[in-house]
């Protein structure tokens, strides 16, 4: 049942490859591990019982592929015909993460027909058997009522065509707080049939944090586009920003404050692979690893400084013009920590905060702690570092 044959492994990579790097394409692929087998995906023992059950013996390509990744909380992308597997793949990725004690839609799947959606949620049931999943199809044809019903009743997953789950969102029915996965199956097909607009009224609908999967027998720029719409996240975003402000801008120092440890590594990699010269420090380095880059960013040798609130009170470097919170602070006293170590001395500092939309909460409360606005980046900012 897996529908592997005439779906050769390397035929896939290939394909795949072909699709993730094409000319103008921003979408990478950084995902290379490969699951001969359904046992060693680390699935919950209840999902591999309805997997067995169901029929499947052994993965097929996509499935070797596509299932841990999704079932890991990556974005996934795959270009794939019909009976290669493709439903299996999300559905098993969704059951794998959802929250089996909370009855609220955590999974929503559209789909461009009833047809499909209604055969969808059969292998989401199917599969997710054992884990008493509740899984609803929202189509049109079908009693709105009984829809409004069974949503208020309380599901894990729903699954529908864009137009009957749009009315459901609208009317309240449909709650998306809690939703924390979007598969788009069919996606060029429901292209196709004109549902770009209603996709990206649900998509505004949920939650910013959100996991993205991407289903299409082909891949054709539209369904490119709004892959790389969904699936940029706001780390992108902000990244962007940060090396636009560098490349822009006559910064002499500047220290950029991030939350975690793990947060410090992976932004000093990612400036490093756009050419920007940067030092890092935190709490998991050595005193002396620390202490060499502190003199390091004292003596101007270095211009850039990466680090976590743990040792905001610690940095004291005149020449400092510019404070980046690339995150913002947990707690609204660190804003203060942070900050100050901007513009000493006399000397003009600027402050820049980076914000989502997951901030705002937290960009409030600094306000308030404060007793101050925030106001957003003036077009001269180069005038005032």
């Amino acid at each position: 049942m897996a529908g592997s044959e005439g779906y050769d492994a390397r035929a896939y990579d290939a394909k795949m490859e072909q699709v993730l790097t094409g000319e103008g394409d921003e979408i990478s692929s950084t995902w290379n591990e490969v699951c001969e087998t359904f046992d060693e995906m680390g699935l919950h023992e209840n999902l591999l019982r309805g997997i067995y059950a169901y029929g499947f013996e052994k993965p097929s390509a996509i499935q070797q592929r596509g299932i841990v990744p999704f079932a890991k909380g990556l974005d996934v992308i795959q270009q794939a015909q019909s009976g290669t597997g493709k439903t299996a793949t999300f559905c098993s990725g969704i059951l794998q993460q959802l929250d089996y004690n909370l009855f609220d839609c955590q999974a929503l799947v559209l789909a461009p027909t009833r047809e499909l959606a209604q055969q969808i949620e059969k292998v989401m049931r199917a599969l997710g058997d054992y884990l008493q999943v509740k899984v609803h199809a929202c189509v049109g044809g079908t009693s709105v009522r009984e829809d409004i019903r069974i949503l208020q009743s309380g599901v894990h997953v729903v699954v529908g065509t864009p137009g009957r789950v749009y009315d459901m969102l609208r009317r309240g029915s449909m709650r998306p707080e809690y939703i924390k996965m979007f598969v788009l199956d069919e996606a060029d097909e429901m292209l196709s049939r004109g549902f770009k607009d209603q996709i990206y009224d649900i998509f505004q609908l949920l939650p910013q944090n959100l996991q993205v999967g991407v289903f299409s027998a082909t891949m054709p720029p539209e369904a490119l586009e709004i892959t790389r719409k969904f699936m940029n996240k706001p780390e992108d975003w902000k990244l962007d920003t940060l090396c636009d402000l560098y490349e822009t801008l006559a910064i002499t120092q500047s220290v950029i404050f991030v939350n975690t440890r793990r947060k410090v590594d992976w932004l000093t990699d990612k400036m490093r692979a756009r050419d920007h010269t940067v030092s890092a420090t935190h709490g998991d380095m050595d005193q002396n690893t620390r202490d060499i880059i502190m003199r390091e960013f004292r003596s101007g040798s270095s211009r850039v400084l990466i680090t976590t609130d743990l040792l905001a009170r610690g940095i004291d470097v005149q020449q400092v013009s510019l404070v980046i919170n690339y995150d913002l602070p947990t707690q609204p006293e660190n804003y203060l920590h942070r900050i100050g170590r901007g513009g000493r001395f006399g000397r003009k500092g600027v402050a820049i905060n980076f914000v989502t939309k997951d901030d705002e909460r937290m960009l409030q409360d600094i306000q308030r702690f404060y007793n101050v606005v925030v106001e957003e980046l003036p077009s001269n900012v180069a005038d005032l570092i």
